[in-house]
């Protein structure tokens, strides 16, 4: 039952980086299993409501069933509602991209963004990807509450990427990874420019209690030829007020009040 169960969230999560959908062959052999135990795996999930096929014969695809769920835990946990006019505040301050993430155990989560000059908190299809800590301003936000050695064990599970799927910034080694985290705990916050991606900049801070674990990140990000190191310093005071603010309304809701100091 074990194994099976682990085929089978091996699947989904392989399903969930292919959108477009695969077929079986090429979901069998990147999963390194024979077509035929593939396929009964597949035909569970099918059946369960979490994997459709397109047509017979054809490539197999994600349902909505399994976002679903994760959009249902997040509405049962209050924190979206909670920091819903924080960060749609922020977009429209900005101007630019607001999103908010959140810390689970190793792993850091793109939930829900605001844009400036749009109405309304929605999701979309990046929410519920995990940020890559390595080149991502959400990333370094978090890991600049942790250990050098915490950080570094993190980044090394996840892996830093293939340099040509990120900016030409991108750090690619331990050595410069720390000192972007170095650079941003000086400064309370986390800033990068043609880091994850080229021609767009981006900052962000930890939410986080005194003698907690950060729970969550907010971040701004977008072109480089708005969001300069000018216009960042001068909305960084607005992002910090907002990350205190949503630490301080989610201790008075209890949300994350289980979360132990040094957690994730």
């Amino acid at each position: 039952m074990t194994a099976a169960l682990d085929r089978g969230l091996d699947l989904l999560e392989h399903l969930a980086s292919h959108p477009e959908g695969l077929p079986l062959a090429l979901i069998a052999d990147s999963a390194n299993m024979p077509k035929s135990s593939c396929h009964r795996v597949l035909l569970a999930l099918v059946a369960r409501g979490y994997v459709k096929q397109l047509h017979a014969q054809g490539d197999y695809v994600l349902t909505t069933k399994v976002a679903a769920l994760g959009l249902g835990f997040l509405s049962g946990s209050g924190i979206v509602d909670i920091a819903q006019p924080l960060i749609e505040r922020l977009a429209e301050a900005s101007g630019e991209l607001a999103r908010l993430s959140i810390v689970d155990e190793d792993r850091l989560t793109w939930v829900a963004k605001a844009e400036g000059g749009r109405k309304g908190f929605r999701y979309d299809p990046d929410m519920g990807m995990d940020a890559r800590l390595s080149c991502t301003s959400s990333g370094h936000a978090w890991m600049l509450t942790l250990s050098d050695e915490r950080a570094v064990a993190l980044v090394s599970k996840q892996g830093f990427g293939l340099p040509k799927e990120y900016g030409p910034k991108a750090p690619t080694t331990v050595k410069a990874l720390l000192g972007f985290l170095h650079a941003a705990r000086v400064r309370g916050y986390a800033m990068i420019d043609e880091v994850f991606a080229p021609g767009m900049a981006a900052v962000a801070a930890p939410v986080q209690r005194r003698g907690r674990a950060a729970m969550a990140v907010i971040s701004i990000a977008g072109p480089r030829q708005r969001l300069t190191a000018a216009r960042i310093q001068a909305l960084a005071p607005a992002l910090l007020a907002a990350t205190e603010e949503l630490a301080a309304e989610s201790s008075a809701s209890g949300l994350f009040s289980k979360t132990p100091l040094g957690k994730g």
